[in-house]
């Protein structure tokens, strides 16, 4: 008997809403990387986009334990000398939350075309309203 392996044609893609609010921004992170790869499905292939589709609400009410949310830094280069930017995820927390959780889960993704595949099929929304009613997606629980 040979391994199973997916093919594209064989993924069927849901839609699941996870809700950050009071979760650690790692394991909101981790769950929804888990689901855009498709590794809680039993298909799941490594080389095949088996994911699902992802959409991350109260993205601006996550939390980062310890003091991080106080010493972290977001370090940014522009390409140019002297370019490198910092900026503290306190200030950035306030400024773009979307971005903190997507660049979490952008660094749990496969670094390659297949990673770009699947984090294009997340949605990350500051507050609790997500314009995806119509895809009817599922909730999906992080556990603490």
């Amino acid at each position: 008997m040979s391994t199973f392996m997916a093919r594209p044609q064989d993924v069927v893609r849901k839609w699941y809403v996870i809700d950050a609010a009071g979760k650690p921004l790692g394991r909101v992170a981790a769950v929804a990387a888990t689901l855009l790869r498709g590794k809680h499905k039993p298909i799941y292939t490594p080389h095949i986009d088996t994911g699902d589709h992802v959409i991350i609400v109260n993205a601006e009410r996550v939390v980062l334990t310890g003091r991080k949310r106080q010493q972290k830094i977001y370090y940014h280069h522009s390409g140019y000398p002297g370019g490198l930017k910092r900026e503290p995820y306190s200030s950035l927390m306030q400024r773009r939350p979307e971005f903190v959780v997507e660049k979490a889960i952008r660094g749990m993704l496969p670094k390659n075309r297949l990673g770009r595949a699947m984090f294009r099929k997340l949605r990350v929304y500051r507050g609790p309203e997500h314009p995806h009613a119509g895809q009817q997606p599922e909730v999906w629980e992080v556990k603490l």
